[in-house]
């Protein structure tokens, strides 16, 4: 079906955000003989190291890849964070996308939305079908499961990278975003990178900072219990750790402050 999907698009640009699931997409349009251009839009929802990934993973399948600078809290709707923030901010950025690409002379754009993915109307999914943005893999009924084991046989070094959504889903529903806070989140989930975890998340409560690790960490994080706090200490008012963990891979954006969806799935596409 893949080779099908990309004998009757031979010529795409592709939305590329770094994570696992774009990165295979552009693998299978490389392998099938698709002229594909990949196309990063940078906004201070992600960080600096989504952006390093896509260069890097770009490089490696010798693809075109095209930065485009967004705004994104220019956009109103995006900036106070709502309900429907998501709808507003994946329509700004896909729309800003296909005008790039359309500058290129793209008429075709692709992002990599998976099987796994349940579309119901979730605000974001919502925007791609309004925008007529095709999903390959969804398409093509690759699941999450399937995107790891392809990526891994393909040799990307994407395929273990843990789901990661964008800052916004650090910001409680309701609660208007600033680039402060987002800097502030940024800067916390790198230190506790440093400290040797994965797959969590540092998310605003008021002005503190609420942290959720998987529940094999949760030593670890009492364990550095004092460092965490010294590292983090200086960007809020205070550190906080949930102990509502999961055993699982953490779809800890689930249950974020009042039930947001956020659609802080893998954020790949």
């Amino acid at each position: 079906m893949v080779k099908d999907f990309f004998r009757q698009t031979p010529r795409a640009a592709a939305a590329f955000s770094g994570g696992t699931d774009s990165a295979l997409l552009l693998y299978l349009a490389k392998q099938n003989g698709c002229d594909v251009h990949a196309y990063y839009v940078r906004t201070v929802f992600q960080p600096e190291f989504e952006l390093e990934d896509a260069r890097r993973l770009a490089g490696e399948l010798n693809i075109p890849m095209t930065v485009v600078e967004l705004d994104i809290l220019a956009v109103p709707e995006a900036a106070a964070n709502g309900p429907d923030r998501c709808y507003h901010c994946k329509r700004a950025i896909f729309t800003t996308l296909q005008e790039a690409a359309a500058e290129d002379g793209y008429t075709v754009l692709l992002d990599g939305t998976n099987a796994s993915d349940d579309a119901g109307d979730r605000p974001g999914m919502r925007a791609l079908r309004e925008l007529g943005v095709r999903s390959p893999l969804r398409e093509c009924g690759i699941t999450k499961a399937e995107v790891r084991r392809l990526s891994r046989e393909a040799g990307l070094f994407t395929w273990e990278k843990p789901a990661y959504a964008c800052l916004a889903t650090r910001i409680p529903t309701g609660t208007a975003i600033r680039a402060d806070r987002l800097r502030s989140v940024e800067q916390a989930e790198t230190q506790m990178s440093e400290m040797g975890f994965r797959d969590f998340r540092v998310r605003m409560y008021r002005d503190a900072a609420r942290i959720q690790v998987r529940a094999e960490q949760l030593a670890l994080a009492l364990e550095k219990r004092k460092e965490i706090t010294e590292r983090l200490g200086g960007l809020f008012d205070g550190v906080l750790l949930d102990l509502n963990v999961r055993t699982e891979s953490p779809d800890m954006e689930r249950h974020t402050e009042n039930d947001q969806e956020q659609e802080e799935t893998d954020h790949e596409q």
